[in-house]
């Protein structure tokens, strides 16, 4: 078990000033410290929201909070105030990312925009986390998980699929917005360590989850004329589900040539006939041959299908609960969680679910306590303002 681990990965020596909230921008920057970043969690007076909406050992310490935050430094700071916004500027001039997640013109208020930030560290990488991009007419306006999914039409596929609009059971455009925050502020890094150049990248939940979204439901729409509606028609089929068994449900795919010949050969099912003998004939009726196969499914238990779909080598998992997860076999043997020792108890982390063979990352410690780290910041700050004195005969940044 470690407390704080000492920093490595591929980002060792990076520091980022992290002024984001709830998950998007927190999921980004939880990443980049388990790849050995410094980051360093800039809060309000009144914390990240995040800390209150799940229930944690101590109150301010929910369960998503602390794992999107965990490896973290935390300092508390109310730009409000000259003395705080000199204390960030001063951590902004140390930094080689700044990330945040309001809205444009909350920033550029608070005096820390990309020119501002830019005039601090001329080659910093400054990413925006947004709802919506700020070069169209929804700029500046609000957005959550929820919202998003809307937008971007998750909801309308799910009722195709089920016959009544409905969200995924899982923040999606918070997630996949963040894994988008992540890539594209490495992206920046790589452009400034070629070139020296730092640059600004904006990266909204919206166009995002657009894009997303549409890698495969733009299907046949993308083409002029259309060829077909805007989705794909496999993946909303209403009888696309796990299929139940005589005593549970087992998710199979039996869906290729050589898996349905297998399939075909070893089950010998009376409806079998050259009407699905291909790929192309089944994708055609694909919602007959998903509830020909759910007729199948449901003469044997859960275990026989595991053991026949196995040896044929077709894709097929029984169907597990998020619980199970947490003591998952696969999981367990790679090493996958973290035991992490917190002042408020142990905590077992969902660890990096990448491999690297020279820089590995790891869960690089807690997730900080509201403010956690002010006295260690600054006192590093004071320092660093003392050193440049000395070098320049002027006072630092904080002065």
């Amino acid at each position: 078990m470690n407390g704080e681990a000492k920093p490595q990965g591929p980002l060792e020596g990076i520091r980022v000033i992290d002024l984001t909230s709830v998950v998007f921008g927190p999921y980004a920057t939880q990443i980049m410290a388990d790849m050995g970043a410094e980051v360093i969690k800039v809060e309000p007076p009144a914390g990240d929201n995040t800390r209150w909406i799940t229930e944690g050992p101590v109150p301010g310490m929910g369960g998503i909070y602390v794992n999107v935050n965990r490896g973290k430094k935390g300092v508390m700071l109310d730009l409000r105030q000259r003395e705080d916004k000199a204390r960030l500027e001063a951590l902004v001039a140390s930094a080689d990312v700044f990330i945040h997640s309001m809205r444009g013109s909350a920033i550029a208020k608070l005096g820390f925009d990309y020119e501002a930030v830019r005039a601090l560290r001329p080659d910093i990488v400054y990413t925006n986390c947004y709802g919506y991009s700020r070069r169209g007419p929804e700029a500046d306006k609000p957005a959550y998980d929820d919202t998003i999914q809307a937008e971007c039409g998750i909801p309308y596929v799910q009722g195709l699929m089920n016959g009544e609009p409905g969200y995924v059971a899982t923040i999606m455009a918070d997630k996949v917005a963040g894994l988008h925050a992540l890539y594209a502020t490495m992206m920046a890094l790589f452009h400034r360590e070629r070139t020296g150049e730092g640059q600004e990248v904006e990266v909204t939940m919206f166009e995002a989850m657009a894009s997303f979204m549409l890698v495969e439901h733009a299907n046949g729409a993308m083409f002029s004329p259309p060829t077909t509606p805007a989705h794909y028609h496999r993946a909303v089929e209403r009888n696309r589900r796990p299929y139940k068994t005589k005593d549970g449900y087992v998710a199979a795919l039996v869906y290729n040539d050589k898996h349905w010949n297998a399939f075909i050969e070893a089950v010998k099912p009376a409806w079998a006939s050259e009407e699905f003998s291909t790929l192309e004939k089944r994708a055609r009726q694909i919602g007959r041959v998903y509830g020909l196969l759910g007729e199948t499914f449901a003469t044997r238990t859960t275990q026989e299908w595991l053991d026949t779909l196995r040896a044929l080598h077709i894709p097929c998992a029984p169907l597990r609960s998020t619980d199970d997860l947490l003591t998952n076999p696969q999981l367990e043997a790679i090493g996958f969680f973290e035991d992490v020792e917190t002042p408020q108890g142990p905590v077992r982390f969902p660890g990096v679910p990448t491999w690297f063979s020279r820089t590995p990352g790891r869960v690089a410690g807690p997730a900080p306590m509201l403010g956690e780290d002010n006295a260690a910041v600054f006192a590093e700050l004071d320092e660093w303002n003392e050193a440049f004195a000395e070098l320049t005969g002027t006072d630092g940044v904080t002065k």
